[in-house]
């Protein structure tokens, strides 16, 4: 299961670094959202999949789940979508004064 876990980690950075190198701010967007997706499938595949009962102090169970890298990936789930809420704010504003989402039409004349 680590296997093919690990080949959709790979898929899913490979998609979002594409999206990263392209010229549109809204792929920029969306793949700095698939590297952090890729990130939550990575931190998951680390603590190894495991089955077991929910992780309950006050049950003895033989065998639980880790709960401290689902909480991880919790935190980080609500990291990203912030931070991702805000780059999709940022890029509106971007294409409503500037009339244009295209990176190199945003980095102006002055730089080159």
């Amino acid at each position: 299961m680590e296997l093919y876990m690990s080949l959709a980690i790979g898929i899913i950075f490979a998609v979002g670094i594409y999206q990263i190198l392209s010229k549109s701010l809204l792929r920029i967007i969306l793949g700095t959202s698939l590297l952090t997706h890729g990130v939550h499938l990575l931190l998951l595949t680390m603590s190894r999949l495991k089955t077991g009962a929910a992780p309950l102090l006050g049950e003895k169970a033989s065998a639980y789940v880790d709960p401290v890298p689902q909480a991880l990936i919790l935190t980080s789930i609500v990291i990203s979508f912030g931070v991702t809420s805000f780059f999709f704010v940022l890029a509106y504003k971007a294409y409503q004064r500037l009339g244009t989402d295209n990176m190199e039409e945003l980095r102006g004349t002055e730089d080159e």
